[in-house]
């Protein structure tokens, strides 16, 4: 055995307890700003559809609509991945999966718009389109015809608009609360955000919604949507995202990139005003640092080049939504936006290729990890965490299935729970 070894030590005990308790503060606020990921399901995408446009079938006209692109432009697996690159060992598993998404869940997050999509309209019409968007989710949770994720985009907190988002906050919120209550699903989108007082305006916007029916103080969340310069870089220098995530006092549950207003804010031409521009690489990249440990999930913007016309011209603008969405997912941005139902299938397409692929090598690392096995990859625990969280947004999403993540790793869908988040929760948690 050899000799054994001396253990000796020259500082009391009382020197660690002083340190511990001078840094008791600190603790504190680490747990409070960095909680870590919630461990809720996050969608793939956000669609938007305007206020005067949605209905009880927008959800199903969107599937269908998808399939029938499919249908006219690609009509197999072979010529839909020919069109996007997809390896031929994944172009049927994606393709059917990706039929089979659009049959059963076309939608995972879907914003009744009363913002840039709906505009300026009478307050009598406004607020009718308000009160009918609150009772028609209402029933789609009802009946289970929702997507995972509903809710409106109001007006945002700038003065010439400020009145008339309150109001259709209020009206959408009220309504649902006198049809049965808010959905787990409910999501809130406040847009055009630059200063984080706009964030603390809203959040007593909130609070005053909540006492007022009794709700447990918190329960309504928001995502900011970042859409001007100033919402990155404040007149002092500071990263205002950071200042806002801290505003929203923990109800914050996204950032999300507007493509197109922050291109316009910036100075870019609209010809170059793209998810790939360097100023949104730059936006981006802030708002998931300022982002980062918080649970709060960053979103991408989208594109406005639409998949329609003759079949050559959908080809064109799928290759381009289809590399931007891989170009995001690389950069660990797994949200975006998607304005058409052409847009569909090439959200999950590479939604599900980029799963697919990685599926093997990221369920062998994870199992050698669990095995303490040797390999050609030291992992560390902040790795399996990751590993974890890529297998589990795979699964949630439909990309993958359980069970072949179980045969692969060994592992429950607790076990990557475990593993992923202490705050991961069921599938159908929702992010309010």
């Amino acid at each position: 055995m050899g000799q054994q070894e001396k253990v000796s030590t020259s500082l009391a005990g009382a020197v660690s307890e002083e340190i511990s308790a001078s840094l008791a503060a600190i603790d504190a606020e680490l747990a409070h700003r960095y909680p870590g990921d919630p461990g809720t399901r996050q969608p793939v995408h956000t669609v938007y559809v305007p206020g005067d446009t949605f209905t009880s079938g927008t959800i199903r006209s969107w599937g269908d609509q998808a399939l029938k692109a499919l249908d006219e432009h690609a009509p197999d697996a072979a010529s839909f991945a020919a069109v996007l690159g997809i390896p031929d060992e994944l172009a049927a598993p994606v393709h059917d999966r990706v039929r089979a998404k659009l049959e059963r869940e076309p939608v995972e997050d879907l914003r009744i718009d009363f913002e840039d999509g709906y505009g300026p309209r009478p307050d009598a019409e406004e607020d009718l389109a308000a009160a009918r968007a609150a009772r028609l989710v209402s029933e789609a949770y009802g009946n289970g015809t929702a997507a995972p994720y509903m809710g409106i985009r109001m007006k945002c907190m700038e003065a010439a608009v400020r009145d008339r988002g309150i109001r259709t906050t209020d009206i959408f919120l009220t309504g649902l609360m006198q049809a049965g209550g808010l959905p787990d699903g409910l999501v809130l989108t406040l847009p055009k955000v630059t200063y984080p007082q706009q964030v603390t305006a809203f959040v007593r916007l909130l609070e005053a919604f909540e006492q007022a029916h009794g709700l447990p103080s918190g329960r309504l969340g928001f995502e900011i949507q970042i859409e001007t310069s100033q919402s990155i870089l404040a007149a002092d220098g500071t990263a205002a995202v950071a200042r806002m995530i801290d505003a929203a006092q923990g109800r914050a549950t996204g950032l999300h990139y507007g493509t197109f207003d922050y291109s316009a804010c910036v100075g870019v031409s609209p010809a170059y005003q793209t998810g790939d521009h360097p100023a949104a690489d730059h936006a981006k990249a802030v708002m998931q640092v300022a982002a980062a440990g918080t649970g709060v999930r960053v979103c991408d913007g989208s594109t406005n080049v639409l998949p329609v016309g003759p079949t050559h011209q959908v080809h064109e603008a799928w290759r381009l939504h289809y590399g931007l969405t891989r170009r995001a997912l690389a950069r660990a941005y797994y949200q975006g936006w998607d304005m058409h139902p052409g847009h569909l299938p090439t959200r999950y397409a590479a939604v599900y290729t980029f799963y697919r692929e990685g599926l093997e090598q990221a369920a062998a690392r994870l199992a050698a990890y669990v095995a303490k096995a040797a390999g050609d990859i030291m992992d560390e625990p902040a790795t399996a965490k990751a590993l974890s969280g890529y297998l589990l947004r795979g699964i949630d999403c439909g990309a993958l299935d359980t069970a072949e993540v179980a045969g692969l790793t060994g592992l429950t869908r607790a076990d990557l729970d475990a593993f992923a988040s202490p705050r991961r929760g069921g599938l159908t948690a929702g992010p309010v």
